[in-house]
């Protein structure tokens, strides 16, 4: 970049992210001195609020709970037995580590945590539905925000927390982790500084998109208040344990699984969502396009294209299909000058010079959940602020509204509406339960 034009915003966002860290974009309407509330110094203590803990939730648990200067006062969640395991494994981790847990309670309802005055910020794990009314109102309660991927449920859903996340001034860090990742990093360096020439096209691998509901319906376990976690839902769904498996605390046996909810259409959105908030955004930020997105998204099928398909306004193309034998979740761009396949772990180039170097680090200072809590008490928006994480989402979303029409799709993402497309746009948000509203 040149430095002559390196202004004062530039400079506060290079700064939370690390000197050698992809900026982020400069249209970003980043935080700044002028809109924020400089509420924390760097040594306050961050005390933090669990919203949802199955399993992401407790494994964000394990990584935030080890950060000095952090400490976790409350958690919530609609299944009394997963409360008591979070108490649990809190009161334990602080007796064994010389900490302290007095002031820890459990809630079942996220509002009751919300309006504890001495909680600075919330960890949001909870169904994709929930996302944004949860966030929401974790905004005006004045708390900041990290919010799971993919970050709303519906693209109307996701301006609305871009909104209260603005409006109210708070910090939000959208949980796609691969940005904090070194071998993620290092490939978008090389594209975004032009190693592979004109970029033509891109695989961002993932599966397919969501199903109806087809599992039997069983019988509530005690403790679960089911009515709640069905939550805005206009049409409720039945209980089954996939989509929120059972635990046991004596003997200790955790959950089979993630939450299968994300694989079906009525409460996610199948890998489209899932693992597409993870690598296509990864593609949008190679491109340079995390506050624009496609112009056009075509269903399997459809034109010449036998996978999900997403074009550009530059022209450049962006599939769903696999890019090797190991159908990887990953990344493949592909420029002028040759390729760069990037997945969790791994890192391949066909341009040698290209290849990560031990010294490479790109000034990462702290984890991604690291980056959060270091935006709490900077007041300097994380590198997954929340107009990205929308972005992102969005084109998840186009996919899955593609793939339901089975037609393409010419999209307007300035605006954020369909080209003279009513019945598209109709799908950018949905009907909920009387008494919920965003």
């Amino acid at each position: 970049m040149d430095s002559k034009k390196l202004n004062r915003r530039d400079f506060l966002r290079i700064s939370a992210l690390g000197a050698g860290a992809v900026m982020i974009p400069s249209a970003l309407r980043a935080a700044t001195p002028e809109r924020i509330l400089m509420t924390k110094s760097p040594d306050d203590l961050v005390r933090l609020g669990f919203i949802g803990m199955g399993p992401q939730g407790n494994g964000l648990l394990s990584e935030f709970i080890k950060i000095k200067g952090v400490k976790v006062v409350a958690g919530c969640d609609l299944y009394k037995i997963k409360r008591d395991r979070f108490e649990k494994r809190v009161k334990e981790y602080y007796a064994a580590n010389g900490g302290s847990s007095d002031g820890l309670a459990t809630y079942e309802n996220y509002k009751d945590l919300l309006a504890r005055n001495d909680i600075d910020a919330v960890i949001i794990a909870v169904p994709d539905f929930w996302h944004a009314f949860i966030a929401i109102d974790a905004c005006k309660a004045g708390k900041d925000v990290y919010l799971e991927k993919p970050m709303t449920f519906t693209i109307e859903e996701g301006r609305k927390v871009c909104e209260a996340v603005r409006q109210n001034n708070r910090i939000l860090q959208v949980g796609s982790q691969q940005r904090s990742d070194r071998e993620f990093l290092h490939a978008v360096n090389m594209v975004r500084q032009g190693r592979l020439g004109k970029i033509t096209k891109l695989h961002a691998h993932v599966s397919g998109g969501p199903k109806p509901l087809d599992l039997p319906k069983e019988k509530v376990p005690e403790g679960l208040n089911w009515e709640m976690w069905n939550g805005p839902l206009a049409k409720p769904v039945y209980y089954n344990s996939e989509l929120n498996y059972p635990i046991t605390l004596d003997p200790a046996q955790d959950e089979a699984n993630y939450g299968g909810w994300r694989w079906y259409e009525e409460t996610g959105g199948g890998f489209t969502t899932d693992w597409g908030a993870h690598m296509f955004d990864i593609a949008q930020w190679g491109l340079g396009k995390d506050l624009s997105g496609p112009s056009e998204i075509i269903p399997p099928g459809h034109k010449e294209y036998d996978d999900l398909t997403f074009i550009y306004d530059n022209g450049i193309v962006v599939t769903r299909a696999p890019y090797n034998e190991e159908k990887d979740y990953g990344v493949k761009f592909i420029g002028e000058k040759g390729w760069i396949e990037v997945s969790r772990g791994k890192y391949n180039t066909s341009i040698p010079e290209l290849e990560i170097k031990g010294s490479e680090d790109y000034g990462l200072k702290n984890t991604h959940h690291g980056i959060f809590i270091d935006s709490v008490r900077s007041r300097i928006d994380p590198n997954v602020p929340v107009e990205v994480g929308h972005s992102s989402c969005t084109m998840c979303n186009l996919g899955n509204i593609a793939l339901k029409l089975d037609r393409p799709l010419q999209w307007n993402p300035i605006v954020q509406k369909f080209v003279d497309d009513a019945q598209a746009d109709k799908m950018l948000s949905h009907e909920y339960k009387a008494g919920y509203a965003l």
